[in-house]
This record gives structure tokens, C-alpha cells and sequence, in this order.
């Protein structure tokens, strides 16, 4: 083989490393490598649908979102192209795509677009990170403690109240000074508030006033020695696109509509009432499970589930998940970066546009030569016609009498001279004398 020839050759491989399954295509030219993490995926199936080669098939969803350790979904290696569709379009980040080598540049492909990012009206406070289910949101104040400016003085004398009415339990002045408490509560997709009451320690306070400054809803009150200036609330919130799920949980409690949140579809979620009554709300809890913005609960009647629709991102993981198809899931718009003028343009509009019409086109194989199989022949029964003892036995002593002619050597000479006339007086003296 030669040097050109052997750089041509492909190799694909799989390996597992924990809960990441990785996918690779190699050549002494270039590599790719495709990052499945299993854990990561909720089997909403939106790759599934937009592979252009079938590559991708749904794993046993229902057993899985009950319990089963199972990758979510499947990949037959020697269908896929590494194309990279899956990977843009995958709303939760499940899937990377890391290559070497010569390959066109990333903007040439269009992606989901969808982000959570705070604004300049971000204050900003702890509720964010606090109600985060991903834990994709991490706060970082950067202006100091009251005790790094004014340590507290013992035996002070004052007064401090607050105003419960304007508090938004936001968690600046418990940051700022020991003496406020946070009591924390796990937040719901009714309730995602993180926090339900802020107290104050009396015994930890000095009545310094700084509080007060910081507060911004002036919901503290205080009556005592300011002893400098309050610092200005400061700091960055920093959200992990790996983590984030666009579920909107932040922005529901922020109090600033600091949040520029876009999801990555646009849609309906409706409960299919007919189908309803089947749904084990206690034991079952596919949907619970399987759900990446944690928007399912249980009523106060007990009887079955319901959703909170705001947080929807419309990926469809939980129709996939439900044993009794007790939801339906709408796709109405796709966020995605602008598709280039590309050969492979027209395969990225039919990807994202299955992802509404639930419809995937697949390449044209009109030009393939196929063979249809040919059905199996009817049986046919033969008659077979009937034989004449008498003709046969005729039929047998002139072969038998022709056998011993062809046996006589200068019958057989002059046969094999060929000439007609000779051949014909032979026949006939053997005639003659009755040997034939």
C-alpha cells in the first residue's frame, strides 16, 4: 500500500471513560473524537431525529428514567459521519466534538442558540445561585465583610427592625454582617425560592448601620453609631453553559429582571387529558426524573402531575419518559445561529426543520441501484406422460443392436472417415444382415 493509499484509511473506535462514552474516527491526517456524556443526556431525542444518517437510536427511555443505568441514546459507529449535528443541536451539552486536524472552521455551522446571562440591573444577589437545580450559577462578592471593616463592638446599645413587607430575602445584608440569618427551604417549580425568612441575631449586633446602607430595599431599619461608610455592594455572577439548562429558574426569582434568558425552543406543553387518569403520581416519577428544568410536581389533591409551563424548554425528554403518554410537547421555533451559504446548507435547514415538523428527509438514494427480491414461484405439478411398455422395449433392442455396430472396428474406421456414402452402404449390409 502506498503512502497516499494508507493515508486515506479511516479507523473508528469506541472507549469509556466513567459515565463519558467516546466515539472516534482516525486517520494519520486528522481525528475527531465525539463526547458522549450518558449522565449528561436526558433523552429528549432531538439528536436522534436530526442525525442525516441514522446513526442514533433512543435507548429504553421509560426503564430508564425509573432507575436503568443505560445510555439514553445509542450509536451505530459505522453509520456515523461525525458530522458534528448532533453536538450543536443537543440542548442540555451532552455531547462535545473535539477534533485534530484539517476541518472547516466551527462558524461554518449553525448551533442552538440559547443562553442565561445577567444584565447591568444584576445588584446582585444570592437568590440566583441559590435556586439554581443545575448548580450552574456561582456568585462571587468581591466588596468586603463587616467585620474586615468594622469588627463588632461589644455592649453596644440600639435598635434594628425590619420590614418583612419590602425584603425580597435577596441575602446581601447575611453576606455582608453574622448577625443575619438565611433560613434556607428547598426551592419547587412552584415555589423556587430558596430562601423563607431572614433573621437577625441581636446578640451579633452592633447596631453599626452599615445594614441599612447596603439594603437595597431599604427594608432595615437601624437606630445606632455609624462607625465609616457602607461599601458598595459589588461582585460577579458567572452561569456554566456546560450545566445550564435554560430552565429559567433564576429568572423567575430574580427581583431585578437582572436575567436575559432565551431558550433553545419556542413551544406548547400540554397534558393529555384522556391519559391523565392513568398516571401513577406516587409511584411513577418518569417525568420528575428525567425533566432537565425540574418543572413537574404534585398537586395539593395528590391525584396527578402537572407542570409549571414557564419553565418549559420544549425539548420533549419527558414524552419520551412517560409509560402512559400522559404530555405532548409542541415545537414552535428553533433558536440557531445563522445557517452560511455552505454545500451542506439545504442538510441543515432539513435537520432544524424536523426538529418542528417531526419529520427528518434523509439523503436522496434514488441512484442506487437496488434489486428487488424476487417472490417465490408458484408450484406447479407436472403430469407426466404415460409410457408405452411396448414401444420402450422396442426402443431398447435397437440401441442395443446400434451398441454392438459401434463396437465393430471397421464399422468404427469407417465412421471415422467421414465419407457419407461409405458410412451408408455400412449401415445398410449391417442392415442386411440383421444386426441393425
Amino acid at each position: 500500500m502506498s503512502d497516499e493509499e494508507r493515508s486515506m484509511t479511516v479507523s473508528k473506535e469506541m472507549d469509556i471513560e466513567g459515565t463519558h462514552v467516546l466515539y472516534k474516527q482516525i486517520s494519520d491526517r486528522s481525528s475527531k473524537i465525539l463526547d458522549y456524556d450518558y449522565k449528561r443526556c436526558v433523552g429528549c431525542g432531538i439528536c436522534v431525529r436530526i442525525c442525516p444518517t441514522k446513526a442514533l437510536e433512543l435507548g429504553p427511555m421509560k426503564e430508564i428514567a425509573t432507575g436503568l443505568d443505560a445510555p439514553p441514546v445509542m450509536m451505530d459507529l459505522e453509520k456515523c459521519t461525525f458530522c458534528s449535528m448532533c453536538v450543536n443541536f443537543c440542548p442540555v451539552n451532552a455531547l462535545e466534538m473535539r477534533s485534530e486536524g484539517d476541518f472547516p472552521e466551527e462558524d461554518q455551522y449553525p448551533r442552538l442558540e440559547q443562553f442565561v446571562r445577567m444584565n447591568e440591573k444584576c445588584v446582585p444577589c444570592s437568590l440566583c445561585e441559590a435556586t439554581c437545580p443545575e448548580d450552574a450559577i456561582e456568585l462571587e462578592y468581591t466588596f468586603p465583610k463587616k467585620e474586615e471593616i468594622a469588627p463588632l463592638k461589644e455592649n453596644a446599645e440600639g435598635e434594628i427592625e425590619m420590614d418583612t413587607d419590602k425584603c425580597n430575602l435577596c441575602g446581601i445584608c447575611a453576606r455582608f454582617c453574622d448577625a443575619f440569618l438565611m433560613l434556607e427551604k428547598d426551592p419547587t417549580a412552584t415555589d423556587p425560592m430558596p430562601f423563607e425568612q431572614l433573621i437577625i441575631d441581636e446578640d451579633s449586633c452592633d447596631y453599626c448601620t452599615l445594614c441599612q446602607d447596603i439594603c437595597p430595599e431599604d427594608a432595615i431599619k437601624v437606630k445606632g453609631e455609624k462607625p465609616c461608610e457602607a461599601p458598595e455592594v459589588s461582585g460577579k455572577v458567572t452561569v456554566d453553559d456546560a450545566k445550564c439548562t435554560r430552565c429559567g429558574w433564576c429568572d423567575a426569582v430574580c427581583p431585578y429582571d437582572a436575567v436575559d434568558l432565551l431558550k433553545p425552543f419556542e413551544g406548547e406543553l400540554m397534558l393529555v387529558e384522556s391519559h391523565i387518569q392513568k398516571c401513577d403520581a406516587q409511584g411513577c416519577h418518569a417525568c420528575f426524573n428525567i425533566c432537565p428544568s425540574h418543572l413537574w410536581y404534585v398537586p395539593d389533591d395528590g391525584k396527578n402531575i402537572a407542570a409549571v409551563d414557564d419553565l418549559c424548554t420544549y425539548c420533549g425528554a419527558c414524552v419520551n419518559a412517560c409509560p402512559e403518554d400522559v404530555m405532548k410537547v409542541f415545537r414552535t421555533k428553533v433558536s440557531h445561529t445563522e445557517i452560511p451559504e455552505s454545500p451542506w446548507a439545504n442538510e441543515w435547514k432539513d435537520a432544524i426543520g424536523s426538529l418542528l415538523t417531526e419529520e427528518r428527509k434523509h439523503p436522496d438514494l434514488s441512484r442506487t441501484i437496488e434489486v428487488e427480491n424476487e417472490p417465490m414461484k408458484k408450484h406447479v405439478d407436472i403430469e407426466f406422460p404415460e409410457v408405452d411398455e411396448r414401444m420402450m422395449e422396442a426402443v431398447s433392442k435397437k440401441m442395443e443392436l446400434a451398441r454392438d455396430a459401434l463396437t465393430d472396428p471397421r464399422t468404427r474406421r469407417t465412421l471415422n472417415k467421414g465419407e457419407v456414402d461409405d458410412v451408408h452402404k455400412a449401415m445398410k449390409k449391417m442392415k442386411d444382415k440383421g444386426k441393425l
